[in-house]
């Protein structure tokens, strides 16, 4: 082979390479690479070992973004002063003999973090155990120095300087002091809520303020994890959130899952721990995903905190150098169990949607102020914010009693000419006679506003309603229990829709013939790139097959062969019932309004459309009220 090979590469020697032994300093700043990736990653395995310690008070004080200084006290059962140098050395560990290394039930199993942390910077562990006496060790660069006296109470303080000066090739390739502060903050919250029965303390010295700080919760294990997640996500999420308790086969799923309509644009509100330990694992992932394909667009993320328990024989931790990702011994029983759990969990909520769409929507009836001043509150309605005439028209006559002696309504009302006054535009508000009962959970139908919002008054509030978004999740729903029974039927079209597509389009849809035709769309070729449209779906009615088509083409091109066949079926009767719902602009009278309320009522998942977004919003009176200053 011509040397000039060699030239271009110049990571093959031309020399015969010899095999060396590194010694420990140099095998030490090697597995520090590994372990310690940042300062938060320190931060993380410190923290591990005083919670396998049985520490249930944690402080983490750090400056620079840990860069400089990580400081980690428990009060923990502490080590003795002969342990302390076994403690520094690679692969010594009093969590695991070796004998079985499945059988792990702690965070840390390795013995690596301490004497890789030692080797990358300028670590200082001070520890008492209970019945012995305090004692303190330095190593700097992997220097490990003599055993000295501490005075410490119980428990074990570790502090780590000038994080990367041995090698300070690792420092350019750190983030600002900013970015590893909330990198650091983000591992701690995700142990605290792993550990709910834990305090934790989070100080920034620089700043001279406590970043995080939650105290040891109290009580049953669901409630002190929901008071836990109260503090760490927010009230808005617990609140929104429905209890998962399920198990199957040995593995046992819990936590809490938001409603799909407190969604997220991100998976920064997915929290997954095996066994109690945080994980970012791939098939947790896309359980996860699955679960809430039904209800969110591929453009919204759920948000969930969910714990998975299983015998630790049954799931292996030691695949992933920082511990973040597993592998299981059967994979498709905690997949199975992650999206059924979850299903069946959004499927008992009913109509049930969340409740910050409430709020929201009365923030937006709030004046915003401008400047540094209130906007003035304006009681008196002037000409130019008054109603049409057509909608005046229609609101009297609908109010206006009906006359015991003739039994007949007065004359419709009029309005007296007025400068400024709109004469012209249609009315877009029908109101309906009082009936239906008030006291069910979507109440009864009052009136329609601009031919696509229902308002239903209720026994404490009112209910407003897309009847698009809302008759779309019914027709949804109703057809995938058509699937799931017998089949979708279908209706024969009485003259075939010939549709044209190019070639590559005409193909994958005839591919899928066979599939569609169980959903009761029946295509055939037509000669050329056409297709013919022989039946469409009996509860689609009278729809537009051409436009169906070319959704459910689209559907397909974005799913491709990516998704399981009963994802694909399931979006494409999702195309499918957004032609069958009552279309905006629709005007439906109050029995139809009612009898959809009802329906809703009665459907699961019927909060949210397909898509994730709300189909209703409910306000409560003594809301209403406050906006009017009546509280």
């Amino acid at each position: 082979m011509p040397s000039s090979m060699y030239a271009a590469r110049p990571n093959i020697s031309q020399t015969l390479p010899i095999i060396r032994q590194l010694d420990d300093s140099a095998a030490n700043r090697i597995a520090a690479g590994e372990v310690v990736e940042r300062p938060a990653s320190a931060v993380k395995e410190l923290v591990e070992n005083a919670l396998d310690a049985g520490a249930v008070r944690i402080r983490v004080d750090y400056s620079a973004g840990g860069k400089t200084l990580i400081r980690v006290t428990d009060d923990g059962h502490g080590m003795t002063p002969e342990d302390l140098p076994l403690a520094l050395s690679r692969h010594a560990t009093s969590k695991i003999d070796g004998s079985d290394l499945l059988n792990i039930h702690t965070f840390g199993f390795r013995g690596e973090a301490l004497p890789s942390l030692g080797a990358v910077g300028r670590l200082k562990i001070a520890s008492r155990a209970e019945g012995h006496d305090g004692a303190e060790i330095t190593v700097n660069g992997g220097a490990i120095g003599p055993v000295r006296p501490s005075a410490l109470n119980r428990g074990t303080q570790v502090e780590l300087r000038d994080l990367f000066f041995a090698t300070p090739a690792r420092l350019k390739f750190l983030r600002t002091d900013r970015a590893e502060s909330q990198a650091i903050a983000d591992v701690m919250r995700k142990l605290a809520m792993a550990e709910p029965f834990v305090g934790f303390t989070l100080y920034d010295v620089d700043g001279g303020r406590e970043i995080l700080r939650v105290d040891a919760e109290q009580g049953e294990l669901f409630d002190a994890l929901g008071a836990r997640l109260t503090r760490l996500m927010g009230r808005d999420f617990t609140e929104n959130a429905l209890r998962i308790e399920t198990e199957r086969d040995g593995v046992r799923l819990s936590g809490f899952a938001a409603l799909p309509t407190f969604s997220r644009g991100s998976t920064v509100a997915q929290h997954l721990f095996v066994n109690g330990r945080p994980v970012r694992d791939k098939l947790l992932i896309g359980a996860l995903r699955a679960a809430y394909m039904d209800v969110l667009s591929r453009d919204r993320h759920p948000a969930a905190v969910l714990f998975i328990d299983c015998d630790p024989h049954h799931v292996d931790v030691n695949v992933h150098p920082a511990k973040a990702e597993v592998r299981f011994r059967d994979s498709g029983i905690v997949r199975g169990l992650v999206v059924s759990g979850l299903r069946h969990a959004l499927a008992a909520a009913g109509h049930r949607a969340s409740g910050t769409v409430a709020t929201e929507t009365l923030g937006a009836f709030r004046p915003e102020s401008t400047g540094g001043n209130p906007a003035p509150r304006i009681y008196q309605m002037d000409f130019a914010s008054r109603p049409s005439t057509g909608a005046l028209r229609d609101a009297y006559a609908a109010q206006a009693p009906v006359d015991p002696i003739l039994d007949e309504a007065p004359a419709p009302w009029q309005p007296a000419a007025a400068s400024g006054w709109d004469s012209d535009g249609a009315t877009s508000a029908r109101i309906e006679p009082a009936q239906g009962p008030t006291d069910t959970p979507l109440g009864a139908a009052r009136a329609q506003l601009h031919e696509n919002y229902i308002i239903a008054q209720t026994r404490d509030g009112l209910v407003i309603v897309d009847q698009h978004a809302a008759h779309e999740r019914l027709v949804y729903e109703r057809l995938k229990a058509q699937k799931d029974a017998h089949g979708v039927k279908a209706q024969a079209l009485l003259i075939p829709e010939i549709v044209s597509l190019s070639p590559s389009d005409a193909q994958r849809l005839l591919d899928h013939a066979e599939t569609l035709a169980t959903l009761g769309l029946v295509l055939e070729p037509f000669g050329g790139d056409a297709i013919a449209v022989r039946e469409t779906p009996a509860a689609l009615g009278n729809c537009d097959a051409r436009g169906l088509v070319l959704d459910i083409l689209d559907e397909l091109a974005d799913l491709g062969q990516s998704q399981a066949l009963g994802a694909r079926i399931d979006a494409v009767l999702s195309r499918m019932a957004c032609h069958g719902s009552i279309r905006s602009g629709r005007q439906m009278r109050a029995e139809e309004m009612n009898a959809l309320l009802r329906e809703m009522e009665a459907t699961p998942l019927s909060g949210q459309c397909n898509h994730g977004r709300p189909t209703y919003v409910e306000l409560k009176l003594s809301d209403i009220e406050k906006l009017f200053g009546r509280r």
